[in-house]
């Protein structure tokens, strides 16, 4: 058997192998394709009005502030400080604010201070067991801990306030 010969063989068996495998794959993927299942975990991760935040929150008495705004952040997203300005503005709603971040205690109260940001309370808290699937997020919760609004994202300035005018009219 010559070289070319050895050469041609070997480039086919390699190009069957390939194509085997490529097929192999495209098969899988197209017909039958991994069944994702949502866990309990995964249908509760996401804040919608109406659910109840007691005990997410440890140490907040819902019934004493009446309505409570909390403010779950993180400091390492720039949405949160861009939305700075305004919850400042927050303040002028007159609402007990409890912000809520991942980071510890100290870093979280020194980017707050840092942003101009005043709250009430502050509390470090993995987002995800608050049902927050992206920061800021915004959540008005009644007495009874219930969630009554959710406001997500950096907000434009007319939606901004919408929010104050509301969180002023229902006190």
């Amino acid at each position: 058997m010559s070289l070319s010969t050895k050469i041609e063989t070997t480039a086919n068996a390699a190009t069957i192998v390939v194509a085997v495998l490529l097929s192999t794959f495209l098969v899988k993927t197209y017909f039958f394709p991994r069944v994702i299942t949502r866990t309990t975990t995964a249908v509760l991760s996401e804040v919608v009005k109406g659910r109840s935040m007691d005990g997410r929150i440890p140490g907040v008495d819902w019934k004493k502030n009446q309505r409570t705004l909390v403010l779950a952040m993180s400091t390492t997203c720039h949405y949160c400080t861009e939305s700075a300005p305004f919850f400042r503005r927050l303040g002028e709603a007159g609402l007990k604010t409890v912000a809520v971040l991942p980071q510890p205690l100290a870093e979280a109260r020194q980017y707050l201070d840092g942003a101009g940001v005043h709250v009430d309370e502050l509390r470090q808290i993995p987002l995800n067991t608050l049902g927050v699937r992206g920061t800021p997020t915004m959540l008005l919760v009644n007495d009874a801990g219930v969630v009554v609004d959710v406001w997500v994202g950096k907000l434009p300035t007319e939606q901004e306030n919408q929010v104050l005018a509301a969180l002023k009219k229902n006190q």
